[in-house]
């Protein structure tokens, strides 16, 4: 019996452990105060998203939930406006797959909003199909039309001071390539739409992010914007969304998966932690600096993907 009574004790302890020191990760400690500030974030009606756009509502910024779904999205406004007492949060309209969908925003924004401090490309999709515009959904939801958007809003990012450009990517950048000639001949960064490659996609858009975020710092040198870049960790919401992950199951991941809260704190750390900006351009994870992949410190491959992302929006 005590043998047996060790043992558990034995697993308990490797579980908290293991879910505290690598599971729940570092927090973002930053107490800045964000009143009037102005803050996009992509994806805010739902987990790391709305959790993110939930904290910055806190510290008072005006808060733009920039969304597909109107249902979704009203709903998350009114839950965020009523757990952090700020009524400076709306909707607006957005869906990353059809770029007149993102130019429609960003008019939309520009005529209505006098500022922007932090745009947060936070949305992000792992599904087959396509956009609008014919482009893979992964490459043009999670790549193309993050880049369009903040192409769009520079020049406002420009005029009001220190701002910052936060992307999520992931570490399954890791995993990913990019190939030329496959995107100029299928509009996309796979050749079929297999689950193997909906998930191979995936990755490579998330190199993408990262060669994205490397490149727009270096166009941005010598300005007030600062970009980064970020692992958020692997969210269970995300997972059970995306993989179709069996309702017995669910339990079980989200004891060893991130909660939408603590997978929004890197995210939050790249937007708000003072004395970072040396560091614009890099990947981080855990609220750190971490090194990306190789190909995702290739400057010659950022700078290449920059030039075909612009080619490709401005011909769809």
């Amino acid at each position: 019996m005590s043998e047996f009574l060790f043992f558990v004790a034995s697993v308990v302890f490797i579980y908290v452990a293991f879910y505290y020191g690598l599971v729940t990760g570092a927090k973002c400690r930053s107490s800045v105060v964000l009143k009037g500030k102005t803050a996009i974030v992509t994806g805010g009606n739902c987990g790391i998203g709305k959790s993110t756009a939930l904290d910055l509502a806190k510290r008072g910024a005006r808060v733009i939930l920039a969304c597909r779904d109107k249902r979704r999205a009203e709903a998350a406004v009114y839950d965020i406006r009523t757990e952090s007492g700020n009524n400076q949060v709306v909707f607006m309209q957005l869906d990353l797959a059809s770029l007149e969908s993102v130019c429609r925003f960003a008019e939309t924004f520009l005529k209505t909003e006098p500022r922007l401090d932090i745009l947060i490309n936070n949305a992000g999709v792992l599904g087959s199909g396509r956009t609008k515009d014919g482009f893979g959904m992964a490459f043009g939801v999670n790549h193309l039309g993050h880049f369009l958007l903040t192409k769009l809003l520079l020049e406002r990012l420009q005029q009001c001071g220190s701002s910052r450009v936060v992307t999520v990517a992931a570490r399954l950048h890791c995993f990913g390539s990019i190939d030329f000639p496959l995107i100029d001949s299928e509009k996309d960064l796979v050749t079929g739409q297999s689950m193997c490659h909906t998930f191979k996609a995936y990755c490579n858009s998330k190199l993408c992010n990262v060669l994205f975020t490397r490149e727009l710092s270096n166009r941005l040198e010598g300005t007030n914007v600062t970009c980064y870049c970020l692992h958020p960790g692997v969210i269970h919401t995300s997972l059970c969304r995306n993989f179709g992950l069996p309702h017995l199951l669910t339990p079980i991941a989200k004891l060893f998966l991130l909660d939408p809260n603590m997978g929004s704190q890197t995210t939050l750390y790249c937007a708000l932690c003072e004395g970072i900006e040396p560091f614009s351009g890099r990947y981080f994870a855990n609220c750190s600096v971490q090194q990306p992949s190789v190909k995702g410190q290739d400057d010659a491959l950022a700078q290449k993907l920059w030039e075909v992302s612009e080619r490709l929006i401005s011909t769809s």
